[in-house]
């Protein structure tokens, strides 16, 4: 293990000149055991008090208190001020109030390593490394759990004073694809996660669909862990819903969830994070509606409307995780549509004839066509072979880009100025004269404001407003 960053270096042979020992803990010891980059860098120093350690932070670049009271800061190198250090005392937490802000912290430069490292919520996480003299203090036997794959607590105790650590557990496990120690499964399970808002479940549900390779072990993980039957009625409601075995030879809703989001994981590379979030959330959820809707017709399984039924379900998934927009992007809208029309692809394919242009123009005035597209091809590939049907979307897409669709329905050709140039007084009816015509120009029939105009005035002629 060697980290070489030459700021975080300088920082840790200063601070050990004045007396003081530093280690870095948490997820950037983990990572690189794991084989993994660092992403930060977080810092607890011993032997030091700190008022004295704040002191000598600000000897070597600009120092901001985010807890002051126990002695946390983050730390900017003068000569590369982007870099953020997290340097702190060892601490010592006491639950003294429901929820995560519930306790009273404070630091302490003199603790021991066993008692610093007691508060971590899982072993290989509680690891703490010394950058100078490259050794590694492991009271709690992370280095072990993570050759191991195993995710284990550090202690019950502390364990249960923060109820998302439950949550943290499932997206670790598909993270770093680990399994669950027995104990730490029992105790989880034990755990009641009524007092947890959606901020912080969403927050944890999104790094398991959008930081694993394979995000069905974060689903299985809270399906272990007891969390779906907690929190998630909709996914519970998938388990052991039947699927007619020649279209889903792999089995029922849940298991065709799993393999979908996998899918789809394989999809967004390429896409921005509000996009990649859409997806995700829009898979999870796309046969919600199944449970309500599934039937036995003329001996076969069917579940008719599943599309529409979904919608509300997904409504509710969302409001559960306090899910609305992104960087300005609607991602509720976006997904609730995704689940309404997930079908369209393969239905257009199957339509004889093929799908006309206009329905293609109406579609994606409701929905992201390049979504669509993901949504469905990840629905399509979620089964057991040789059912594959990805061959529907791939002409769905084709379809979309000889349409020129991507970005979205075209621009009305017909504007109100034009139907006032017309006569027309101002009122609702300019409004349903512009409607009228964009239908045309969906279908095709008018491509010109010349023939929009034209359009315009065959509808005033035939009195229709």
């Amino acid at each position: 293990m060697k980290f070489d960053n030459p700021h975080l270096l300088r920082l840790c042979a200063h601070l050990r000149d004045c007396g003081g020992r530093v280690f870095l803990v948490g997820g950037s010891v983990r990572d690189q055991l794991f084989g993994l980059p660092p992403k930060d860098f977080d810092c607890e120093v011993y032997r030091l008090s700190g008022a004295r350690l704040r002191a000598e932070l600000e000897k070597l670049g600009r120092v901001n208190a985010v807890g002051e009271q126990f002695t946390v800061y983050k730390f900017h190198p003068r000569h590369a001020p982007e870099l953020e250090i997290d340097v702190s005392l060892p601490r010592r937490e006491s639950k003294t109030g429901k929820g995560h802000r519930g306790f009273t912290i404070e630091g302490d430069p003199w603790m021991s390593f066993a008692e610093a490292t007691r508060r971590r919520d899982f072993t290989i996480n509680a690891m703490m490394f010394d950058p100078l003299a490259g050794e590694l203090v492991d009271p709690q036997g992370g280095e072990r759990d993570a050759q191991a794959r195993v995710l284990r607590i550090v202690h019950p105790e502390t364990f249960v004073e923060d109820s998302l650590r439950v949550l943290r557990a499932a997206q670790m496990a598909a993270r770093f694809e680990l399994s669950l120690e027995p104990g730490t499964v029992e105790l989880c399970r034990s755990i009641a996660l009524d007092d947890l808002p959606s901020e912080r479940i969403w927050g944890e549900i999104e790094k398991l669909l959008l930081k694993a390779v394979q995000p069905s072990r974060g689903l299985a993980a809270l399906n272990e862990l007891g969390v779906i039957d907690k929190l998630f009625p909709e996914l519970a409601a998938l388990r052991g819903c039947p699927q007619e075995p020649d279209f889903h030879p792999e089995g029922d809703v849940w298991v065709h969830t799993l393999m979908c989001v996998d899918e789809a994981a394989k999809l967004i590379a390429d896409l921005p994070r509000e996009k990649q979030i859409t997806v995700m959330l829009a898979i999870t959820a796309h046969d919600f509606g199944k449970p309500a809707t599934t039937l036995v017709r003329d001996g076969r399984i069917r579940s008719p409307g599943h599309d529409e039924a979904g919608v509300p379900l997904a409504e509710a998934f969302l409001n559960r995780l306090g899910v609305h927009t992104l960087n300005g992007y609607d991602v509720r809208t976006q997904v609730l549509a995704l689940v309404r029309e997930h079908l369209r692809p393969g239905e257009f394919f199957k339509a004889s004839p093929k799908a006309s242009d206009g329905a293609f123009r109406r579609l994606v005035r409701k929905v992201d066509p390049e979504l669509l597209y993901r949504v469905a091809k990840a629905d399509s590939l979620g089964r057991t072979p040789p059912v594959n049907t990805s061959h529907m979307q791939e002409w769905f897409l084709a379809r979309i880009r000889e349409l020129a669709l991507e970005q979205g329905p075209p621009e009305p050709l017909l504007l109100g100025r034009h139907v006032l140039d017309l006569g027309v007084r101002p009122g609702k009816q300019v409004g349903v004269i512009v409607k009228a015509v964009y239908e045309q120009q969906l279908e095709g029939t008018v491509t010109t404001l010349t023939e929009a105009i034209e359009a315009a005035k065959q509808v005033i002629s035939r009195n229709t407003v």
